[in-house]
């Protein structure tokens, strides 16, 4: 009778189908989750499913709790509306992993006995309105992985020295008001990727610690009151892909290798700072003193001093023999560069003849939108202009490649372009009588051969023909763009949850780069405009080109984008893109990634987002994931849940209610499959927790 008791326990389910273990919560949980209940204000009625008896808060039945063998383990109850405090109460959880309440109107202080929690990897209290100071319990937990308490009111000193932890790769403490220098401890966090400082009130000097960081990934100090220099230690930073130490009181030189890698945005704001794009130009220091002439020269009598020397005077014949060998010289000189001249151009004009009678051979040209080669065109009456790159090509090279048409845009015809060495290049032809003038057209291109993102595609070089052609270089992505790898592919191919979201944090990585680094709103994010490489890493392309564009053809752009299911509903008024819009379009992108429906398309009258919207309505949620993702939803449920949340806030109709694409970044990273660590407990079962 025991053993039939025991069974029917462990395969009990609850509300929602899902298996439980059957373990009640223990006693000391069970009154620390009332005490945290009794603090919060619900306003929304929530957590109405956490009721007095305890039996279902570990059964999956209480909203946000999850267990192991009767112990809590994660309390996750972001977007709640909740208000109130955190109870200290929340000390007793002695087996809690990760606290997620992100994105809720909590108010008080960050409760001291966070530290009485041995097991603690994640603590997710951004978007808040607590105040008070950074406990310094939070030494007492050696197995922290993240802590984010940005977006609150927050005072005080940086807990960096405070902290054990040899585990922690992400720290956000940005927007608060946090004061007082960066501790050299800093350098001890081997493993940190992300350190977010920016907008406090955090001062002194930038410690030469820093470089010891090497698995850092992104550094943002900006909008505070740092001061002295940038030391050249920063230089060993070599995986450092976002930096911003922008609006602080830094002076003297940007170390050369940082002033290439970044561009004036990261900089700028710190009058004493020089040595980068578009700064003022660093104050040379003096020559050294002229050592003085030596003595016993062979020419110079005992009686003659250095000045004398100095004073001497040339002969006419002296002089005249000086004049006639710098005339040799000229002389010789212009000959070579006449013979030169000479060759280069009878070796120029036997290349352009049997180029010419290869061109005559192809059917079709670049400038009439076809494959074959290109020929129109050459080196004489063109310009190309190259920007860093694996390789370097003429323009003749270019214009006798084999072409190949990728696809059209509102901006102009991609190509892929196959040099005679073999090298393939992506090559964008832009409409005519589209973009601005000559002058204005290369000072923006300018600009955007700068940027270089590993989730942006790179611009590589122009070429402006003589007839006004504007062709745009970019490496080549092997994978063609995200549209035709979701909806083009055979039926025998499956796209996994770990690779729908590597793409979506990609693609909110290069994204969050454009607005808060480049401060470039895109205007036309599809899933068409990203192109996936061989590892399916995404970079987001045709960015920055609508400031090519004229104003009319920009309005043109806009109306044509907005017809494939990705424009936000105020563009149709504004006809402007903002931040908030290439948000809505990003969260349509994530819903693709989830349903695997093209936005393009209507489900029964409806837009993607108002069709997802309706379904969740009817509390049919399942009914939206791609059915590919529904074969492994016992293990990636909650991530998929978590995710579509997500990006229903991306597509809310207000744009104000939208977050801004550093908290979808931010939101994203904290459900990433890679975080997901598998333990084996004490009876040998494997148990998945998000980290």
């Amino acid at each position: 009778m025991e053993n039939n008791t025991k069974d029917l326990i462990f395969s009990t389910k609850n509300q929602k189908g899902d298996l439980w273990d059957g373990v009640i919560v223990t006693q000391s949980d069970f009154q620390s989750l009332q005490a945290i209940k009794t603090e919060l204000i619900d306003s929304k009625g929530v957590l109405k499913t956490w009721n007095d008896s305890g039996l279902g808060a570990c059964s999956g039945n209480w909203v946000g709790i999850k267990c192991l063998k009767g112990e809590v383990i994660a309390i996750q109850l972001p977007w709640k509306s909740l208000s109130g405090r955190i109870s200290e109460k929340i000390g007793q959880l002695q087996s809690l992993r990760k606290l997620s309440l992100h994105d809720n109107n909590l108010a008080g202080s960050v409760p001291f006995s966070l530290g009485f929690l041995p097991n603690l990897r994640g603590v997710y209290l951004f978007n808040n309105k607590l105040s008070g100071s950074i406990p310094p319990s939070i030494a007492n937990l050696p197995m922290l992985q993240a802590f984010d308490v940005s977006h609150n009111l927050l005072i005080g000193r940086i807990p960096f020295g405070l902290m054990n932890s040899t585990r922690i790769f992400r720290v956000n403490l940005s927007y608060n008001k946090l004061s007082g220098s960066i501790p050299s401890e800093v350098g001890e966090f081997s493993r940190l990727r992300v350190l977010d400082l920016s907008n406090n009130e955090i001062n002194g000097s930038l410690p030469f610690s820093f470089s010891n960081l090497s698995s850092l990934v992104s550094l943002n100090l900006e909008n505070n009151k740092l001061g002295g220099e940038i030391p050249d230690s920063f230089t060993k930073l070599r995986n450092l892909s976002s930096f911003n130490v922008s609006h602080n009181n830094l002076s003297g030189h940007v170390p050369l290798v940082l002033s290439k890698r970044f561009n004036a945005s990261s900089f700028e704001g710190n009058f004493g700072l020089c040595g980068y794009i578009s700064s003022k130009p660093c104050r040379s220091s003096p020559p050294p003193p002229r050592p003085p002439p030596p003595h016993n020269l062979p020419s110079q009598s005992p009686e003659e001093s250095p000045s004398k020397i100095h004073d001497r005077k040339l002969s006419t014949k002296d002089t005249i023999l000086i004049v006639a060998g710098v005339l040799l010289l000229i002389l010789l000189l212009l000959c070579c560069f006449l013979l030169c001249c000479l060759v280069r151009k009878r070796a120029s004009s036997s290349r352009k003849s049997g180029k010419a009678a290869k061109a005559a051979a192809s059917t079709r040209s670049l400038e009439k939108g076809g494959g074959g080669e290109v020929a129109s065109g050459g080196e004489a009456g063109g310009k190309l202009v190259h920007f860093d790159g694996p390789f370097v090509f003429t323009a003749d090279d270019l214009l006798c490649a084999t072409a190949e048409i990728m696809g059209k845009s509102a901006y102009g015809t991609a190509y892929k372009a196959t040099l005679e060495d073999g090298n393939q290049v992506a090559v964008k032809r832009l409409r005519e009588k589209t973009t601005k003038g000559h002058k204005e057209f290369e000072g923006e291109v300018a600009l955007l051969g700068k940027i270089r993102h590993p989730n942006l595609l790179a611009l590589r070089a122009y070429y402006l023909g003589p007839k006004g052609e504007k062709l745009l270089v970019f490496d080549y992505m092997s994978r063609g763009s995200l549209a035709s790898f979701l909806h083009a592919r055979g039926a025998e191919i499956i796209v996994e949850w770990p690779t729908r979201m590597k793409i979506a944090i990609g693609i909110s990585n290069g994204l969050s780069c454009l607005h808060n680094q480049e401060n470039i709103v895109h205007g036309n994010l599809t899933s068409s405009n990203i192109l996936l490489d061989e590892q399916t890493n995404p970079h987001i392309t045709d960015f920055g080109l609508s400031r090519l564009m004229t104003t009319s053809a920009n309005t043109n752009i806009i109306a044509t984008a907005g017809s494939l299911g990705y424009n936000a509903p105020e563009l149709s008024k504004t006809k402007k893109p903002t931040t908030k819009t290439d948000v809505y379009s990003l969260g349509v992108i994530l819903l693709e990634l989830l349903t695997g429906k093209p936005p393009g398309e209507p489900t029964n009258g409806m837009d993607l987002p108002q069709w997802v919207a309706s379904i969740v309505k009817e509390e049919w949620t399942n009914e939206v994931f791609d059915l590919e993702l529904m074969r492994d939803a016992p293990t990636i449920g909650d991530e998929l849940l978590n995710t579509l949340k997500l990006a229903l806030h991306c597509v809310d109709p207000s744009p104000s209610a939208r977050p801004e694409v550093k908290q979808v970044l931010q939101q994203l990273e904290e459900i990433k499959p890679e975080l997901v660590e598998v333990e084996v407990d004490e009876d040998g079962a494997k148990v998945q927790t998000n980290e």
